[in-house]
Protein backbone atom coordinates (compact mmCIF):
# COMPACT_ATOMS: atom_id res chain seq x y z
CA UNK A 1 0.00 0.00 0.00
CA UNK A 2 1.19 3.62 -1.11
CA UNK A 3 2.13 5.32 2.40
CA UNK A 4 0.07 7.92 3.65
CA UNK A 5 1.38 11.02 5.84
CA UNK A 6 0.14 13.90 7.77
CA UNK A 7 1.17 17.16 9.03
CA UNK A 8 1.17 18.68 12.85
CA UNK A 9 1.69 22.10 13.26
CA UNK A 10 2.57 23.46 16.54
CA UNK A 11 1.99 26.58 17.38
CA UNK A 12 4.19 28.34 20.63
CA UNK A 13 4.81 31.36 21.70
CA UNK A 14 7.76 32.55 19.37
CA UNK A 15 7.31 30.20 16.45
CA UNK A 16 5.05 28.03 14.84
CA UNK A 17 6.73 24.33 13.60
CA UNK A 18 5.70 22.13 11.41
CA UNK A 19 6.26 18.39 10.78
CA UNK A 20 5.47 15.83 8.38
CA UNK A 21 4.91 12.28 9.76
CA UNK A 22 4.19 8.58 8.26
CA UNK A 23 0.95 7.67 9.40
CA UNK A 24 1.50 4.12 9.63
CA UNK A 25 4.56 4.44 12.62
CA UNK A 26 4.88 8.07 13.31
CA UNK A 27 8.43 8.66 11.68
CA UNK A 28 8.86 11.77 11.69
CA UNK A 29 9.76 12.42 7.54
CA UNK A 30 11.08 16.28 8.09
CA UNK A 31 10.24 19.47 10.16
CA UNK A 32 9.99 23.17 9.37
CA UNK A 33 10.33 26.31 12.27
CA UNK A 34 9.04 29.84 11.11
CA UNK A 35 9.24 32.55 13.61
CA UNK A 36 6.52 35.15 13.83
CA UNK A 37 7.89 38.53 11.95
CA UNK A 38 6.57 40.39 14.98
CA UNK A 39 7.04 38.00 17.96
CA UNK A 40 5.96 38.89 21.21
CA UNK A 41 4.32 42.21 21.35
CA UNK A 42 4.49 43.25 24.50
CA UNK A 43 6.43 47.24 24.05
CA UNK A 44 4.90 49.37 21.13
CA UNK A 45 2.42 48.43 18.60
CA UNK A 46 4.32 47.26 15.17
CA UNK A 47 4.74 50.11 13.22
CA UNK A 48 3.78 52.93 15.70
CA UNK A 49 4.96 54.74 19.06
CA UNK A 50 2.03 53.40 20.71
CA UNK A 51 3.15 51.92 24.38
CA UNK A 52 1.63 49.05 25.54
CA UNK A 53 0.37 49.08 29.30
CA UNK A 54 2.09 46.76 31.66
CA UNK A 55 1.07 42.78 31.19
CA UNK A 56 0.25 43.27 27.56
CA UNK A 57 1.38 40.10 25.52
CA UNK A 58 -0.65 40.42 22.03
CA UNK A 59 0.44 38.83 18.44
CA UNK A 60 -0.15 39.49 15.06
CA UNK A 61 -2.10 37.00 13.52
CA UNK A 62 -0.88 37.62 9.84
CA UNK A 63 1.85 35.38 11.70
CA UNK A 64 -0.07 32.35 11.98
CA UNK A 65 -0.45 31.95 8.35
CA UNK A 66 2.75 33.03 7.51
CA UNK A 67 3.42 29.61 9.57
CA UNK A 68 1.70 27.86 6.85
CA UNK A 69 2.53 28.89 3.99
CA UNK A 70 6.63 29.08 4.43
CA UNK A 71 6.60 25.45 6.75
CA UNK A 72 4.62 23.37 4.89
CA UNK A 73 6.09 23.80 1.66
CA UNK A 74 9.26 23.76 2.84
CA UNK A 75 8.33 19.80 4.63
CA UNK A 76 7.26 18.70 1.47
CA UNK A 77 9.87 20.18 -0.68
CA UNK A 78 12.52 18.66 2.11
CA UNK A 79 10.73 15.27 1.69
CA UNK A 80 9.75 14.81 -1.91
CA UNK A 81 6.49 13.68 -0.81
CA UNK A 82 3.70 14.05 -3.10
CA UNK A 83 1.38 16.43 -1.62
CA UNK A 84 -1.41 14.44 -3.18
CA UNK A 85 -0.36 11.82 -0.09
CA UNK A 86 -0.55 14.44 2.37
CA UNK A 87 -4.36 13.24 4.26
CA UNK A 88 -4.62 15.21 6.99
CA UNK A 89 -3.79 18.55 9.33
CA UNK A 90 -3.93 18.94 12.86
CA UNK A 91 -3.01 21.84 14.72
CA UNK A 92 -1.71 22.60 18.55
CA UNK A 93 -2.06 26.37 19.57
CA UNK A 94 -0.94 27.89 23.04
CA UNK A 95 -4.20 29.20 24.96
CA UNK A 96 -5.75 31.06 25.60
CA UNK A 97 -4.34 32.87 22.73
CA UNK A 98 -7.90 34.98 21.55
CA UNK A 99 -8.47 37.41 18.93
CA UNK A 100 -11.38 39.36 18.04
CA UNK A 101 -12.68 38.87 14.31
CA UNK A 102 -15.40 40.57 12.26
CA UNK A 103 -18.45 38.15 10.44
CA UNK A 104 -16.01 37.18 7.46
CA UNK A 105 -13.88 36.02 10.39
CA UNK A 106 -11.46 38.91 9.85
CA UNK A 107 -8.93 40.00 12.79
CA UNK A 108 -9.83 43.78 13.89
CA UNK A 109 -5.95 44.23 14.04
CA UNK A 110 -5.68 43.93 9.95
CA UNK A 111 -8.64 46.98 9.96
CA UNK A 112 -7.69 50.57 9.30
CA UNK A 113 -9.88 51.95 11.92
CA UNK A 114 -8.73 49.47 14.60
CA UNK A 115 -5.17 49.15 13.62
CA UNK A 116 -3.66 51.53 16.68
CA UNK A 117 -5.65 49.83 19.42
CA UNK A 118 -3.75 47.25 21.18
CA UNK A 119 -7.19 45.70 21.82
CA UNK A 120 -8.15 44.58 18.50
CA UNK A 121 -4.73 42.26 18.55
CA UNK A 122 -4.55 38.67 19.58
CA UNK A 123 -3.86 38.63 22.94
CA UNK A 124 -1.61 36.03 24.19
CA UNK A 125 -1.54 33.06 26.53
CA UNK A 126 0.32 35.03 29.01
CA UNK A 127 -1.09 38.24 28.51
CA UNK A 128 -1.52 39.40 32.15
CA UNK A 129 -2.98 42.59 32.23
CA UNK A 130 -6.56 41.13 32.50
CA UNK A 131 -5.87 39.74 35.90
CA UNK A 132 -8.03 42.16 37.45
CA UNK A 133 -11.13 41.28 35.81
CA UNK A 134 -10.22 37.42 37.10
CA UNK A 135 -9.74 38.14 40.36
CA UNK A 136 -13.31 39.93 40.34
CA UNK A 137 -14.69 37.47 38.98
CA UNK A 138 -13.25 34.26 41.46
CA UNK A 139 -14.73 36.76 44.06
CA UNK A 140 -18.20 37.04 42.35
CA UNK A 141 -17.71 33.49 41.31
CA UNK A 142 -17.18 32.38 45.17
CA UNK A 143 -19.88 34.16 46.73
CA UNK A 144 -22.25 33.06 44.43
CA UNK A 145 -21.60 29.49 45.54
CA UNK A 146 -20.51 29.20 41.27
CA UNK A 147 -20.20 25.22 40.87
CA UNK A 148 -18.63 25.51 37.64
CA UNK A 149 -15.96 27.20 39.77
CA UNK A 150 -14.40 24.15 41.41
CA UNK A 151 -13.52 22.36 38.35
CA UNK A 152 -10.74 24.84 37.65
CA UNK A 153 -9.11 24.42 41.21
CA UNK A 154 -11.16 26.94 42.91
CA UNK A 155 -9.98 30.08 40.88
CA UNK A 156 -9.04 31.29 37.07
CA UNK A 157 -6.44 33.09 36.16
CA UNK A 158 -5.84 35.89 33.24
CA UNK A 159 -5.08 33.54 31.30
CA UNK A 160 -8.77 32.45 30.76
CA UNK A 161 -10.93 33.53 27.64
CA UNK A 162 -14.00 35.47 29.73
CA UNK A 163 -11.48 37.86 31.74
CA UNK A 164 -9.73 38.78 28.57
CA UNK A 165 -13.17 39.77 26.46
CA UNK A 166 -14.28 41.45 30.14
CA UNK A 167 -10.89 43.59 29.91
CA UNK A 168 -11.63 44.37 25.92
CA UNK A 169 -15.65 45.43 27.43
CA UNK A 170 -13.68 47.41 30.30
CA UNK A 171 -11.31 48.96 28.66
CA UNK A 172 -12.33 49.15 24.53
CA UNK A 173 -16.06 48.66 24.81
CA UNK A 174 -15.84 50.32 21.01
CA UNK A 175 -13.74 47.20 19.96
CA UNK A 176 -15.92 45.00 22.17
CA UNK A 177 -18.65 46.36 20.16
CA UNK A 178 -17.45 46.04 16.90
CA UNK A 179 -16.74 42.08 17.57
CA UNK A 180 -18.73 39.81 15.94
CA UNK A 181 -16.81 36.83 17.68
CA UNK A 182 -13.68 36.60 19.76
CA UNK A 183 -12.40 33.40 19.10
CA UNK A 184 -9.13 31.18 20.36
CA UNK A 185 -6.50 31.31 18.03
CA UNK A 186 -6.38 27.74 17.14
CA UNK A 187 -10.08 27.98 16.13
CA UNK A 188 -9.37 30.61 14.07
CA UNK A 189 -6.46 29.21 12.08
CA UNK A 190 -8.39 26.05 11.44
CA UNK A 191 -11.46 28.03 10.16
CA UNK A 192 -8.68 30.43 8.42
CA UNK A 193 -7.84 26.55 6.22
CA UNK A 194 -11.33 25.11 5.58
CA UNK A 195 -13.34 28.07 5.96
CA UNK A 196 -15.82 26.42 8.58
CA UNK A 197 -15.73 27.86 12.02
CA UNK A 198 -15.99 25.50 15.02
CA UNK A 199 -14.73 25.30 18.27
CA UNK A 200 -12.70 22.92 19.96
CA UNK A 201 -13.70 21.61 23.17
CA UNK A 202 -10.07 21.50 24.32
CA UNK A 203 -9.94 25.05 24.50
CA UNK A 204 -13.40 25.86 25.67
CA UNK A 205 -13.60 23.67 28.16
CA UNK A 206 -10.46 24.60 29.49
CA UNK A 207 -9.94 28.13 29.17
CA UNK A 208 -13.99 28.78 27.80
CA UNK A 209 -14.98 27.46 30.90
CA UNK A 210 -17.47 24.97 28.80
CA UNK A 211 -18.65 21.57 30.01
CA UNK A 212 -19.99 19.04 27.82
CA UNK A 213 -23.13 18.41 30.32
CA UNK A 214 -23.49 21.53 31.77
CA UNK A 215 -22.16 24.24 28.89
CA UNK A 216 -20.89 27.72 29.89
CA UNK A 217 -21.46 29.92 32.95
CA UNK A 218 -25.42 30.85 33.42
CA UNK A 219 -26.65 34.44 31.15
CA UNK A 220 -28.09 34.75 35.32
CA UNK A 221 -24.34 35.04 36.52
CA UNK A 222 -22.94 37.03 33.56
CA UNK A 223 -25.79 39.50 34.19
CA UNK A 224 -25.17 39.26 37.76
CA UNK A 225 -21.61 40.44 36.99
CA UNK A 226 -22.15 42.82 34.90
CA UNK A 227 -25.24 43.08 32.49
CA UNK A 228 -22.84 44.17 29.35
CA UNK A 229 -22.16 40.02 29.29
CA UNK A 230 -25.09 38.99 29.60
CA UNK A 231 -25.46 37.24 26.33
CA UNK A 232 -21.99 37.02 25.83
CA UNK A 233 -21.85 32.98 25.15
CA UNK A 234 -24.71 33.45 22.39
CA UNK A 235 -23.46 36.25 20.61
CA UNK A 236 -19.55 36.81 20.56
CA UNK A 237 -18.75 33.26 21.85
CA UNK A 238 -20.89 31.35 19.87
CA UNK A 239 -20.25 28.18 17.66
CA UNK A 240 -20.52 24.65 17.49
CA UNK A 241 -17.81 23.10 20.07
CA UNK A 242 -16.60 19.88 18.83
CA UNK A 243 -13.86 17.21 20.17
CA UNK A 244 -10.00 17.39 19.28
CA UNK A 245 -9.44 15.27 16.57
CA UNK A 246 -12.93 15.49 14.35
CA UNK A 247 -13.13 16.57 11.06
CA UNK A 248 -14.01 20.11 10.89
CA UNK A 249 -13.62 20.48 7.22
CA UNK A 250 -11.12 20.15 4.11
CA UNK A 251 -8.49 22.69 2.87
CA UNK A 252 -9.89 25.22 0.71
CA UNK A 253 -9.15 25.69 -2.85
CA UNK A 254 -7.07 29.45 -2.01
CA UNK A 255 -5.24 27.52 1.07
CA UNK A 256 -4.70 24.56 -0.77
CA UNK A 257 -2.89 26.48 -3.74
CA UNK A 258 -0.39 28.93 -1.45
CA UNK A 259 0.64 25.91 1.14
CA UNK A 260 1.09 23.25 -1.72
CA UNK A 261 -1.32 20.33 -0.67
CA UNK A 262 -4.29 19.10 -2.41
CA UNK A 263 -7.91 20.80 -1.32
CA UNK A 264 -9.33 17.35 0.25
CA UNK A 265 -6.73 17.32 2.61
CA UNK A 266 -9.00 16.63 5.91
CA UNK A 267 -8.38 19.42 9.28
CA UNK A 268 -8.74 18.25 12.31
CA UNK A 269 -10.55 20.21 15.08
CA UNK A 270 -7.66 22.05 17.49
CA UNK A 271 -6.05 21.49 20.59
CA UNK A 272 -3.94 23.14 23.43
CA UNK A 273 -0.38 22.75 22.96
CA UNK A 274 0.79 20.79 25.74
CA UNK A 275 -2.53 18.86 25.53
CA UNK A 276 -1.47 17.81 22.31
CA UNK A 277 1.84 15.99 24.06
CA UNK A 278 0.20 13.86 25.71
CA UNK A 279 -0.89 12.28 22.66
CA UNK A 280 2.57 12.73 21.00
CA UNK A 281 3.96 10.90 24.02
CA UNK A 282 1.97 7.83 23.39
CA UNK A 283 -0.49 8.15 26.44
CA UNK A 284 -4.10 7.28 25.90
CA UNK A 285 -4.75 5.61 29.20
CA UNK A 286 -5.96 6.12 32.61
CA UNK A 287 -3.72 6.82 35.57
CA UNK A 288 -0.39 8.56 33.42
CA UNK A 289 0.80 11.67 34.21
CA UNK A 290 2.71 13.67 31.12
CA UNK A 291 4.56 16.34 32.31
CA UNK A 292 5.13 19.00 29.19
CA UNK A 293 8.50 20.45 29.97
CA UNK A 294 9.51 23.31 28.58
CA UNK A 295 9.91 27.44 29.73
CA UNK A 296 7.17 26.41 31.79
CA UNK A 297 5.32 22.73 32.58
CA UNK A 298 2.07 21.53 32.15
CA UNK A 299 1.29 18.12 34.23
CA UNK A 300 -1.61 16.37 32.56
CA UNK A 301 -3.42 13.42 33.04
CA UNK A 302 -6.22 11.25 32.17
CA UNK A 303 -8.78 9.40 34.09
CA UNK A 304 -12.28 7.77 34.37
CA UNK A 305 -13.91 10.24 36.32
CA UNK A 306 -14.35 13.90 37.67
CA UNK A 307 -12.70 14.62 41.30
CA UNK A 308 -12.92 18.42 41.96
CA UNK A 309 -9.01 19.07 42.47
CA UNK A 310 -7.75 22.08 44.20
CA UNK A 311 -5.54 24.74 42.09
CA UNK A 312 -5.92 22.56 38.66
CA UNK A 313 -6.27 24.39 35.60
CA UNK A 314 -8.85 22.37 34.76
CA UNK A 315 -10.87 19.36 34.30
CA UNK A 316 -12.68 18.75 30.87
CA UNK A 317 -14.35 15.57 29.75
CA UNK A 318 -13.27 14.76 26.00
CA UNK A 319 -10.52 17.43 26.71
CA UNK A 320 -8.39 15.32 24.68
CA UNK A 321 -9.35 11.69 23.97
CA UNK A 322 -13.32 11.38 23.91
CA UNK A 323 -15.30 9.59 26.45
CA UNK A 324 -12.37 10.17 29.61
CA UNK A 325 -11.93 13.71 31.82
CA UNK A 326 -8.48 15.00 30.96
CA UNK A 327 -6.77 17.22 34.16
CA UNK A 328 -4.30 20.07 33.75
CA UNK A 329 -2.20 21.01 36.41
CA UNK A 330 1.15 23.08 35.85
CA UNK A 331 4.27 25.18 36.70
CA UNK A 332 4.16 29.22 35.41
CA UNK A 333 8.24 28.63 35.06
CA UNK A 334 10.65 25.93 34.86
CA UNK A 335 12.82 26.44 31.65
CA UNK A 336 12.66 29.98 32.35
CA UNK A 337 14.07 29.91 35.66
CA UNK A 338 16.95 28.10 34.23
CA UNK A 339 17.06 30.70 31.45
CA UNK A 340 17.44 33.68 33.63
CA UNK A 341 19.95 32.36 36.04
CA UNK A 342 22.04 31.65 33.16
CA UNK A 343 21.41 35.36 31.62
CA UNK A 344 21.32 37.61 34.80
CA UNK A 345 23.18 35.96 37.08
CA UNK A 346 26.17 34.25 36.01
CA UNK A 347 29.18 35.30 36.72
CA UNK A 348 31.98 35.67 34.14
CA UNK A 349 34.36 33.20 35.62
CA UNK A 350 31.64 30.33 34.87
CA UNK A 351 31.15 31.67 31.46
CA UNK A 352 35.00 31.46 31.21
CA UNK A 353 35.37 28.10 32.12
CA UNK A 354 32.22 26.60 30.53
CA UNK A 355 33.96 28.09 27.13
CA UNK A 356 37.58 26.58 27.95
CA UNK A 357 35.72 23.03 28.32
CA UNK A 358 33.55 23.59 25.00
CA UNK A 359 30.66 23.81 26.88
CA UNK A 360 27.11 26.14 26.88
CA UNK A 361 27.00 27.56 30.58
CA UNK A 362 23.70 25.34 31.09
CA UNK A 363 25.88 22.43 29.89
CA UNK A 364 28.90 23.48 32.49
CA UNK A 365 26.27 24.11 35.33
CA UNK A 366 24.50 20.91 34.95
CA UNK A 367 28.21 19.03 35.41
CA UNK A 368 29.01 21.07 38.08
CA UNK A 369 25.65 20.51 39.93
CA UNK A 370 25.75 17.07 39.18
CA UNK A 371 28.99 16.63 41.50
CA UNK A 372 27.20 17.74 44.72
CA UNK A 373 24.81 15.79 46.89
CA UNK A 374 21.37 16.37 47.66
CA UNK A 375 21.52 18.84 50.29
CA UNK A 376 24.69 19.45 50.36
CA UNK A 377 24.39 23.04 49.52
CA UNK A 378 22.28 24.18 52.57
CA UNK A 379 19.80 26.11 49.73
CA UNK A 380 15.77 25.27 48.99
CA UNK A 381 14.21 28.10 46.76
CA UNK A 382 10.54 28.53 45.72
CA UNK A 383 10.17 28.07 41.52
CA UNK A 384 7.39 30.97 42.05
CA UNK A 385 9.37 33.18 38.97
CA UNK A 386 6.35 33.49 36.89
CA UNK A 387 3.90 33.01 39.97
CA UNK A 388 2.25 29.69 41.20
CA UNK A 389 -0.02 28.11 38.93
CA UNK A 390 -0.71 24.96 40.94
CA UNK A 391 -1.91 24.71 43.81
CA UNK A 392 -2.34 28.38 44.62
CA UNK A 393 -3.29 29.84 41.00
CA UNK A 394 -1.43 33.18 41.85
CA UNK A 395 0.41 35.40 39.63
CA UNK A 396 1.36 37.64 42.24
CA UNK A 397 3.51 35.17 44.12
CA UNK A 398 7.53 36.01 43.34
CA UNK A 399 10.72 33.53 43.30
CA UNK A 400 13.08 32.85 46.57
CA UNK A 401 15.95 31.53 47.78
CA UNK A 402 17.11 30.38 50.48
CA UNK A 403 20.42 29.60 52.90
CA UNK A 404 23.29 31.51 50.87
CA UNK A 405 26.01 32.43 52.21
CA UNK A 406 28.74 33.87 50.88
CA UNK A 407 30.57 30.79 50.21
CA UNK A 408 27.48 29.85 47.91
CA UNK A 409 28.66 28.96 44.38
CA UNK A 410 26.62 29.37 41.17
CA UNK A 411 26.24 25.57 40.74
CA UNK A 412 24.37 24.82 43.83
CA UNK A 413 21.89 27.98 43.16
CA UNK A 414 21.37 26.16 40.15
CA UNK A 415 20.91 23.04 41.36
CA UNK A 416 18.48 24.15 43.80
CA UNK A 417 16.10 26.01 41.47
CA UNK A 418 15.77 22.48 39.20
CA UNK A 419 15.33 20.87 42.80
CA UNK A 420 12.19 23.92 43.48
CA UNK A 421 10.73 22.85 39.79
CA UNK A 422 10.55 19.16 41.14
CA UNK A 423 9.14 20.03 44.56
CA UNK A 424 6.72 21.94 42.66
CA UNK A 425 5.96 18.93 40.70
CA UNK A 426 5.64 16.60 43.72
CA UNK A 427 3.09 18.96 45.32
CA UNK A 428 1.09 18.55 42.26
CA UNK A 429 1.04 14.76 42.44
CA UNK A 430 0.33 14.79 46.15
CA UNK A 431 -2.84 17.66 45.40
CA UNK A 432 -4.24 15.25 42.77
CA UNK A 433 -3.55 11.81 45.36
CA UNK A 434 -5.07 13.51 48.06
CA UNK A 435 -8.24 14.19 46.15
CA UNK A 436 -7.91 10.01 45.21
CA UNK A 437 -6.80 10.67 41.58
CA UNK A 438 -4.68 8.11 40.31
CA UNK A 439 -1.22 8.37 39.45
CA UNK A 440 0.31 5.03 38.40
CA UNK A 441 3.32 6.17 35.89
CA UNK A 442 5.17 9.31 34.98
CA UNK A 443 6.28 10.54 32.01
CA UNK A 444 8.30 13.61 30.47
CA UNK A 445 8.29 15.04 27.00
CA UNK A 446 9.40 18.69 25.30
CA UNK A 447 13.00 20.04 25.33
CA UNK A 448 14.15 19.83 29.08
CA UNK A 449 14.09 16.07 29.09
CA UNK A 450 15.97 15.52 26.41
CA UNK A 451 18.92 18.63 27.27
CA UNK A 452 19.27 18.08 30.84
CA UNK A 453 19.65 14.23 32.42
CA UNK A 454 20.17 15.93 35.62
CA UNK A 455 16.70 17.62 36.23
CA UNK A 456 15.32 14.36 35.22
CA UNK A 457 17.28 12.16 37.67
CA UNK A 458 16.58 14.67 40.50
CA UNK A 459 13.06 14.77 39.31
CA UNK A 460 13.09 10.61 39.68
CA UNK A 461 14.66 11.13 42.99
CA UNK A 462 11.92 13.89 44.06
CA UNK A 463 8.49 12.53 43.51
CA UNK A 464 10.25 8.62 44.07
CA UNK A 465 8.81 7.46 40.39
CA UNK A 466 10.31 5.98 37.40
CA UNK A 467 10.06 8.63 34.32
CA UNK A 468 9.74 7.39 31.06
CA UNK A 469 10.97 10.00 28.22
CA UNK A 470 9.15 10.85 24.72
CA UNK A 471 11.60 9.50 21.97
CA UNK A 472 11.12 12.92 20.40
CA UNK A 473 11.34 16.92 21.24
CA UNK A 474 8.78 17.77 18.40
CA UNK A 475 5.97 15.74 20.75
CA UNK A 476 2.96 18.75 20.46
CA UNK A 477 3.68 18.76 16.70
CA UNK A 478 3.11 14.67 16.95
CA UNK A 479 0.00 14.81 19.08
CA UNK A 480 -1.08 17.18 16.60
CA UNK A 481 -0.55 14.93 13.41
CA UNK A 482 -1.94 12.15 15.48
CA UNK A 483 -5.44 14.10 15.51
CA UNK A 484 -4.97 15.19 11.49
CA UNK A 485 -4.75 11.07 10.95
CA UNK A 486 -7.88 10.94 12.93
CA UNK A 487 -9.51 13.13 10.88
CA UNK A 488 -9.08 11.77 7.79
CA UNK A 489 -9.92 8.32 9.02
CA UNK A 490 -9.12 5.21 8.35
CA UNK A 491 -10.97 5.04 4.63
CA UNK A 492 -8.44 7.39 3.35
CA UNK A 493 -5.24 5.75 5.10
CA UNK A 494 -5.86 7.20 8.37
CA UNK A 495 -7.23 5.97 12.11
CA UNK A 496 -10.78 6.12 13.24
CA UNK A 497 -9.83 7.01 17.06
CA UNK A 498 -7.49 9.10 18.29
CA UNK A 499 -6.44 5.78 21.01
CA UNK A 500 -5.46 3.86 17.38
CA UNK A 501 -3.65 6.36 15.92
CA UNK A 502 -1.94 7.74 19.50
CA UNK A 503 -0.74 3.86 19.99
CA UNK A 504 0.59 3.44 16.34
CA UNK A 505 2.07 6.98 15.66
CA UNK A 506 3.98 7.64 19.13
CA UNK A 507 7.44 6.38 20.27
CA UNK A 508 9.01 6.35 24.23
CA UNK A 509 13.05 6.71 24.27
CA UNK A 510 13.89 3.59 25.45
CA UNK A 511 16.16 4.80 28.66
CA UNK A 512 14.04 5.42 31.71
CA UNK A 513 15.05 7.50 34.94
CA UNK A 514 14.68 5.40 38.24
CA UNK A 515 15.13 7.11 41.66
CA UNK A 516 18.22 6.44 43.82
CA UNK A 517 17.25 5.45 47.17
CA UNK A 518 19.93 7.24 49.30
CA UNK A 519 19.19 10.80 47.27
CA UNK A 520 14.75 9.90 47.56
CA UNK A 521 15.90 10.01 51.36
CA UNK A 522 17.57 13.19 51.66
CA UNK A 523 14.40 14.74 49.21
CA UNK A 524 12.00 13.43 51.64
CA UNK A 525 13.43 15.71 54.45
CA UNK A 526 14.24 18.83 51.98
CA UNK A 527 10.58 18.65 51.08
CA UNK A 528 9.29 19.18 53.73
CA UNK A 529 11.19 22.67 53.94
CA UNK A 530 9.82 23.22 50.20
CA UNK A 531 5.94 22.47 51.42
CA UNK A 532 6.51 24.75 55.00
CA UNK A 533 7.78 27.89 52.80
CA UNK A 534 5.37 27.22 50.21
CA UNK A 535 2.08 27.55 52.75
CA UNK A 536 3.65 30.36 54.21
CA UNK A 537 3.73 32.10 51.21
CA UNK A 538 1.01 30.80 49.07
CA UNK A 539 -1.74 30.55 51.28
CA UNK A 540 -1.61 34.05 53.53
CA UNK A 541 -3.12 36.68 51.84
CA UNK A 542 -0.39 39.35 53.14
CA UNK A 543 2.89 38.65 53.34
CA UNK A 544 6.43 40.58 52.74
CA UNK A 545 6.01 38.79 49.12
CA UNK A 546 3.09 40.19 48.21
CA UNK A 547 3.69 43.37 49.60
CA UNK A 548 7.09 44.01 47.91
CA UNK A 549 5.00 43.65 44.66
CA UNK A 550 3.05 46.23 45.52
CA UNK A 551 5.80 48.11 46.83
CA UNK A 552 6.95 47.75 43.18
CA UNK A 553 3.97 48.47 41.41
CA UNK A 554 3.57 51.49 43.35
CA UNK A 555 7.24 52.86 42.36
CA UNK A 556 8.02 51.62 39.00
CA UNK A 557 8.98 54.44 36.51
CA UNK A 558 5.31 55.66 34.45
CA UNK A 559 3.34 54.50 37.29
CA UNK A 560 0.39 56.55 38.09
Amino acid sequence: MKRKYVIGVDFGTESGRVVLVDVQNGKEIASHVTFYSDGVIDEYLPGTDIRLDRDFALQNPDDYLEVLKCSIPEVLRQSSVDPSDVIGIGVDFTSCTILPVDACLTPLCRKPEWRNNPHSWVKLWKHHAAQDEANAINQFARERKEPWLLRYGGKISSEWMLPKVWQVLNEAPEVFEATDLFVEAVDWVVAQMTGVFKRSSCAAGYKGIWNKRIGYPSKEFLTALDPRLADLYETKLRGEIVPPGNKVGELTTEMAAEIGLKPNTAVAAGIIDAHAGVLGTGVADIGKMVMVMGTSACHMLLSDKEVLVEGISGVVEDGIIPGLYAYEAGQSAVGDIFAWFVEQCVPAYVVEEAKKEGLSIHEYLEKKAGQLKPGESGLIALDWHNGNRTPFVDADLSGLILGQTLLTKPEEQYRAFIEATAFGTRTIIETFRKRGVQIDELYACGGLPHRNRLLMQIYADVVNMEIRVSATTLTSAIGAAILGAVAAGSMNGGYDSIIDATRKMAELKGETFRPNPENVTIYEELYKEYVALSEYFGLRTDTVMKRLKKIKEKYTRGAS
